[in-house]
């Protein structure tokens, strides 16, 4: 009989047709479903985390490992009702306007998900209304931006303004290759240099 704790192995192995096999054997033997997502799943990504910060995993092996885990909580979701499922905090996230990039904002999403959050992912190009109307429809915590151009991230500012001025409480959560620390505390924002500091900062926001 498999172990819970070896689903977290097929994840680390991006193994998404192990996934699927051995979740829908652990749900016959109605192994409880939070139990395979906390215990197997994401308890794979964590380690995939930890290896990607420390530089022993890299982008490919991490997003093949993310959509292991995802073919396997797309099995599970549907057997469990939402207030089950415990949330650290809601991120509304997306490349913003006159930005096309989005390899590292879509990690960022996937590790945040495995991590705990849930994420509304806006995709690229968005407007200063569409993360407005967002925030106040999934009633965010954290605002999330990305820009890979300098000429892209100075509308960062516009959101950040825009979001004041509707008086919404968010944190808001940068990165992107022109962007610094420096930079983003001008803005009002903390800087995440990576999806593990993406993480960890989301983490601390919410805590």
């Amino acid at each position: 009989m498999l172990n819970i704790a070896d689903l977290g192995q097929f994840v680390i192995d991006g193994d998404e047709e192990g996934i699927i096999e051995n979740v829908n054997l652990l749900i016959e033997a109605k192994t409880d479903p939070i139990a395979i997502i906390n215990e197997g799943l994401l308890s794979g990504m964590n380690v995939v985390g930890e290896k990607f910060k420390n530089g022993d995993m890299f982008v490919p092996e991490v997003l093949m490992a993310a959509r292991a885990m995802n073919a396997g909580m797309v099995i599970v979701k549907p057997l469990i009702a939402d207030q089950d499922m415990p949330s650290l905090g809601t991120i509304v996230i997306g490349t913003v306007k006159g930005d096309l990039h989005d390899i590292g904002k879509n990690l960022v999403v996937m590790m945040l998900e495995s991590a705990g959050f849930k994420v509304v992912d806006l995709g690229i190009d968005v407007k200063v209304e569409q993360f407005v109307a967002a925030v106040k429809e999934h009633n965010a915590d954290i605002v999330g931006m990305s820009a890979m151009l300098t000429t892209t991230m100075t509308y960062m500012q516009e959101v950040i303004k825009a979001c004041q001025d509707e008086g919404l409480t968010v944190k808001y959560l940068v990165g992107g290759a022109p962007l610094s620390p420096a930079y983003s505390e001008k803005l009002g924002a903390i800087y995440a240099a990576d999806a593990s500091g993406a993480v960890d900062t989301a983490k601390a926001l919410t805590a």
